[in-house]
């Protein structure tokens, strides 16, 4: 009898164990819980710190409509890769995808699950992407991604608990490297300091840190596409 309840036990935790490392069940509580949140505006504070864009630190409102809707009511953002600035889940998931269950790992202090996806859509501008979940509250914590042709990126999240009872973004910084050809022309003119060889580099990487503080969420307040298409029009 005791045998049994043994191997009863054991079968169980395999079953849990399976359950909490299945990359697809993972990414579907994930989407699931942002889900939730049908638009949302907050303000932000932005601090950049890119050598080719010099620029104050500033303070910025952000809306957002699921699945895509994205507006930053702020002006000289137009250089930085969206993909970082607009963060959602669903953007990232939108597509057909195989995922991967690769290790636990600690972020903040936070054990997470790491989840490699890779796009089965050739159009997908999506290379590679690297997802720290935290299965606990099913919220991503870290992001790496690949992406063409703007290149690669890391996003590092904080969390809070709005006053409507949803987890979004306290914190998250912004690190990418984008191919120097890519950029304008203007970025591309050399300062006086640089060097002949550093000017004729035509591999040249830049790298780059983008820091945003969010406050005063307005939560599914009802913003409406015709919204955006109005803030669009006024650029």
């Amino acid at each position: 009898m005791i045998y049994k309840i043994f191997i009863s036990v054991l079968i169980l935790n395999a079953v849990i164990c399976s359950q909490e490392k299945n990359p697809e069940a993972i990414l579907e509580k994930v989407k699931i819980e942002y889900e939730k949140v049908e638009d949302y505006q907050v303000d932000v504070k932005i601090k950049v710190d890119v050598d080719f864009l010099k620029m104050p630190d500033r303070e910025a409102t952000i809306y957002y409509k699921k699945p895509d809707k994205f507006h930053i009511d702020s002006e000289n953002f137009a250089m930085l890769p969206k993909s970082g600035l607009n963060f959602s889940p669903l953007g990232f998931l939108n597509y057909k995808y195989t995922a991967f269950y690769e290790r636990e790992d600690t972020v903040n202090g936070i054990l997470t699950s790491v989840i490699k996806v890779i796009p089965l859509e050739g159009d997908a501008d999506v290379i590679l992407s690297s997802f720290w979940v935290d299965t606990k509250r099913n919220l991503i914590l870290k992001v790496e991604s690949s992406r063409k042709p703007q290149g690669t990126y890391i996003i590092d999240l904080k969390y809070l608990k709005t006053s409507e009872g949803f987890w979004l973004p306290s914190t998250l910084v912004f690190s990418f490297t984008v191919d120097r050809s890519l950029l304008p022309r203007r970025f591309n003119e050399p300062d006086a300091s640089e060097s002949k060889q550093k000017t004729n580099d035509p591999e040249k990487t830049e790298t780059g840190k983008v820091y945003l503080n969010y406050s005063n969420y307005r939560v599914n307040a009802g913003l409406t596409d015709e919204f955006f298409e109005s803030m669009i029009k006024k650029k």
